[in-house]
């Protein structure tokens, strides 16, 4: 089958690129070789490529920069899963589209569903739930899933921020009351390579690691995780702190956890506890820094 995938320079792109299957036939693109948000230059490529699959890994992921930036998120965002829609569309193409937890605003007790509805709190949440609209509207060549609190070893992310404060300061302060699960773009890579190998799967699903967190629990285990794997000399302090005392541009919710059940049962794969799947990323962060 053959394959387009865009946003490959980033984190979950190269964690796709680095995992194809058996049977897959790749052709990878960075944002700067094809530029969702220009409908022209998307239209192109889908017409040269001819995918039987498209995946789109590309956004625009700074959730605080976007309270300013609106204009860029909202092209990458909103329009550039728009343009790709018409593109597959027109070229008869499944379009696979990863969305996130922030379309919620966090104001329920328990695991957010697919039929649950979306209300954003930022511009970020906003532009992504507006680009999951054109993808939903393709019927059974359209697949959405949410994921929530991606890190790997490629790119910038709260792992790598969390190992760079605690080498370099003694306390750490971390949100404690905002609760969702830490995701491994290693394993979403696995889950949308299994949705790619299952045809009859649509509309909107959930995926993430299992288990949940808050932002401190997250911090607490990187930091335990980081001193066993080496990474870090030593352990520091870890000092819970509210959302109200670490004030940031975006708003963010203050619980965030998918409920993923349906989704983990239609694609028949078991996911790993984002323990284990931060322990496995530490460890080839460890190799790879020597």
């Amino acid at each position: 089958m053959k394959v387009m995938l865009t946003g490959a320079g980033g984190q979950l792109g190269r964690e796709l690129a680095r995992s194809v299957p058996s049977g897959f036939d790749l052709a990878a693109f960075t944002s700067g070789e094809c530029d969702i948000g220009d409908a022209s230059v998307v239209s192109a490529i889908v017409a040269r490529e001819k995918p039987q699959l498209i995946i789109n890994a590309a956004a625009y992921t700074a959730v605080d920069k976007a309270e300013s930036d609106v204009a860029a998120a909202e092209r990458v965002n909103a329009q550039g899963p728009a343009h790709l829609a018409a593109a597959a569309a027109r070229a008869g193409a499944r379009l696979l589209h990863v969305s996130t937890d922030f379309v919620f605003d966090g104001n329920q007790g328990h695991p957010w569903r697919t039929e649950d509805s979306p209300h954003p709190l930022s511009v970020y949440g906003r532009t992504k739930l507006a680009g999951e609209a054109p993808v939903l509207q393709l019927g059974a060549q359209g697949l959405v899933l949410r994921t929530s609190w991606v890190y790997s070893v490629f790119g910038g992310n709260f792992v790598k921020t969390m190992l760079r404060l605690m080498a370099s300061h003694p306390v750490v302060r971390v949100v404690a009351d905002q609760v969702g699960a830490p995701t491994s773009a290693r394993g979403l890579a696995e889950a949308l390579w299994c949705a790619a190998g299952k045809p009859a799967l649509h509309g909107l699903h959930h995926w993430r690691d299992a288990g949940a967190a808050s932002w401190y629990d997250f911090a607490v285990a990187i930091c335990e995780e980081g001193v066993a794997a080496g990474l870090l000399q030593r352990p520091v302090d870890i000092v819970p702190i509210q959302t109200q005392d670490y004030p940031t541009p975006a708003r963010r919710p203050g619980y965030s956890l998918l409920d993923c059940t349906q989704t983990w049962r239609e694609m028949e794969l078991v996911p790993a506890h984002w323990r284990s799947s931060l322990r496995r990323m530490l460890a080839e962060l460890k190799e790879i820094n020597g």
